[in-house]
Parts: C-alpha cells; sequence; structure tokens
C-alpha cells in the first residue's frame, strides 16, 4: 500500500531543519491564517488552536496527505494570558529579552497531525521552560545584531547563540523549544504507520 504524502504546514527553516532529521519525503507548505489570539485565556490554547488551524488549512487541500502543523506561544510564569510574539524589530527584541532577563519564559509548542482521508487528528500541547540569566544591556545588544532572532517568539534562536543567554532549560524534549515536538511527532506517525526509523 502507498504512504501517504506528508506535508509540513509551514515556511520555518528551523521546522523544515527538524523534520529533516526524520529522513522522510515531505513537502513544505504555509497556511495562510490569522495568528492573533482570539480572547484566549492561556498560551496553550492559543498555541493548540493556531496548530490545529495550519493543519487543517493544507489538509483541506490535501484531504489524502498527512498535514503537520505546528505553532508556539511563549510566555512568562506569572502572566500565561500576557503572549510573547515574534519581536519584528530590533527595538521590540531588545525589550523583549530585558524583560525576560532573569526570568523563567514557558514556550507552549501545539501539534496537529490530521489525515482527513482515514478521519485522523490529533493535536497537543508539549511545554518547554527557559531560566533566562540577567542579562545586561551591552549582551542584549551584541546578541540581537549575531543572531537576528527578530522572527522568533522570545527574541532568541536556542539552536544557536540563544543558548548564551540561559542558566537553564528545563522539558521533556528540547525540538519543543524549537517549535516542533519531534517525540510527539514521531508517534503520532508511526500511528499513521509511518516506520520511524
Amino acid at each position: 500500500m502507498k504512504q501517504p504524502q506528508i506535508i509540513l504546514a509551514s515556511s520555518s527553516q528551523t521546522r523544515k531543519a527538524l523534520m529533516d532529521r526524520l529522513g522522510l519525503e515531505y513537502l513544505a507548505i504555509a497556511p495562510d491564517i490569522d495568528e492573533s489570539s482570539q480572547q484566549e485565556t492561556h498560551a496553550d490554547d492559543l498555541a493548540k488552536r493556531l496548530a490545529f488551524e495550519k493543519a487543517r488549512v493544507i489538509a483541506g487541500q490535501y484531504p489524502d496527505a498527512i498535514v503537520i502543523g505546528s505553532d508556539q506561544v511563549a510566555w512568562r510564569e506569572t502572566a500565561p494570558q500576557d503572549f510573547i510574539g515574534k519581536p519584528l524589530t530590533v527595538e521590540n527584541a531588545t525589550q523583549q529579552l530585558q524583560l525576560n532577563s532573569g526570568k523563567t519564559v514557558y514556550f507552549s509548542t501545539g501539534l496537529s497531525v490530521q489525515h482527513l482521508a482515514s478521519g485522523f487528528e490529533q493535536t497537543l500541547v508539549e511545554r518547554y521552560q527557559v531560566q533566562f540569566r540577567e542579562l545586561s544591556l551591552n549582551e542584549i545588544q551584541r546578541y540581537i545584531e549575531k543572531d537576528q532572532p527578530l522572527h522568533c517568539a522570545g527574541s532568541f534562536k536556542c539552536e544557536s547563540l540563544g543558548i548564551s543567554l540561559f542558566s537553564s532549560m528545563t522539558g521533556q524534549d528540547q525540538t519543543t523549544l524549537m517549535g516542533l515536538p519531534m517525540i510527539q511527532l514521531c508517534k503520532l506517525l508511526r500511528q499513521l504507520n509511518i516506520q520511524i526509523p
């Protein structure tokens, strides 16, 4: 029996790099959805809805394909309803990192795997947390200039120089922090008879 096509509903280079680890053939197609909050009161709820919607948009176009959607929302422990988005500008990134300095920041990463042809749909949220060390303004400015994390929630890239900003990291799967929880993804793909490894 022919294996269904696999589609990653994302344009993220980091998510593509994570998918490449599996050695599977797949397409990456960016879904066009509104990523703004709709009165969600917790980051988990927003991440879960966005992951589901990203997968559903592409699955609707390719119902025979296995579609993978993922989205990440960052938040500080004192305010799970105060979402930390992508900074987009150097000024916003500087402000985010100043606010993160010395604090614990949580990352809720939603994952949705959908195969409409068989009625399969699983959507979940994984969490990861990062303890930022105390950061000086000079360190923040040097980091932003070198790593350019303007399209990353929380204003850092943990897969590169961003690791230097932390005093500790806590979670089940570091790929959750990178935006695609690979342990859970592999589990769901195996449920769809995709052989990994």
